[in-house]
């Protein structure tokens, strides 16, 4: 690798505010708020919408989509596709 051409790459805290949830990993991404982690260092943090866990996909609380039900209407509202 090239020095001095890549972002300095460390640990940082992203936090999700919905879920009140946080995890220290390593990102290039900074910050200039910062947080003091379980371990009693000061880390970087990112607040982020979303994480795995408020994602509805992750929590199981996902919607199934009843595309069968939506065909049905179609083919009732407008007729079914002579071939």
């Amino acid at each position: 690798m090239k020095h001095g051409i890549h972002p300095a790459y460390g640990p940082v805290v992203f936090r999700d505010r919905a879920a009140d949830h946080a995890f220290l990993t390593r990102s290039t991404a900074t910050s200039d708020k910062t947080i003091e982690w379980e371990d009693g260092h000061t880390y970087p943090v990112i607040d982020v919408e979303t994480s795995s866990a408020s994602h509805p996909f992750y929590t199981g609380t996902a919607r199934v989509l009843d595309t069968a039900g939506r065909v049905e209407r179609f083919e009732r509202r407008y007729g079914k596709r002579a071939r």
